[in-house]
Order: structure tokens, then C-alpha cells, then sequence
């Protein structure tokens, strides 16, 4: 019995009570009330039916976008692999240990190079 007592003081416990008799005030009565209760329930059906043909309809337009979309991605993909691949410039690398122990590799940037005429003159 000591338990009872708590239970009625607690709030939520007293909430459900006040909760539980305005719900078996409000029950349908009659003609009217059995129309009014038979009418949400229709409309609550309904709306859940729309709900599920709605997000069926997505689901599929989803599934129909995927390939359109993994197209669009492979193609942004192999646009910045070029684009990484011309920033790097010619395919040299510097960290490339097996390339540097071939003899005869000089660790050098390839392209044109000009010598100054001060430097020829000086001894450089």
C-alpha cells in the first residue's frame, strides 16, 4: 500500500488519471458521435494512404536518378584527376626513390633553360 500513496502523488501519475476521465467523458455517444469518430478515422486512413503513395513515389524517383547521378560523379571525378594530374606537371615526381636510382638520372625539371651572357662573361 505504501506504494500507492507515492504513485498518487507523482505528477505524471496524476496527469494520466486527468487524462484517462477526460477521455471517457469525450466518448462517442449516439448517432453523431459514431459519424464524427468513423469520419476521423476515414480521414486519418486517407492521409496515411497518401503518405505511403508519397513516399513511394520518391523512393522511385530516387532509384531512377542514381545512374544519372553516379554518371555525373564518375565524370567530376575523372575531371579532377585530370586537373590534378596537369597541376603535378609532366608526370615528375620528386619523391620517387625508383626513379632516382637509375643511373645516369639527373634530379632536374625538364623544359628550356637559357644561360645569361654576365654569367658566361664572369666564369659561372
Amino acid at each position: 500500500m505504501p506504494q500507492m500513496n507515492r504513485d498518487q502523488r507523482n505528477a505524471a501519475w496524476q496527469a494520466a488519471n486527468q487524462w484517462r476521465a477526460r477521455a471517457a467523458q469525450t466518448q462517442p455517444t449516439g448517432l453523431v458521435g459514431s459519424l464524427k469518430l468513423l469520419f476521423t478515422w476515414l480521414a486519418f486512413g486517407a492521409l496515411m494512404i497518401v503518405g505511403v503513395v508519397l513516399g513511394l513515389f520518391f523512393l522511385l524517383i530516387g532509384w531512377a536518378m542514381m545512374p544519372f547521378m553516379r554518371h555525373k560523379m564518375k565524370k567530376r571525378m575523372e575531371q579532377m584527376r585530370a586537373q590534378q594530374a596537369q597541376d603535378i606537371g609532366g608526370g615528375y615526381s620528386r619523391g620517387n626513390t625508383s626513379a632516382n636510382s637509375h643511373p645516369g638520372h639527373q634530379d632536374a625539371l625538364e623544359g628550356h633553360y637559357k644561360v645569361k651572357d654576365s654569367e658566361v662573361k664572369n666564369g659561372r
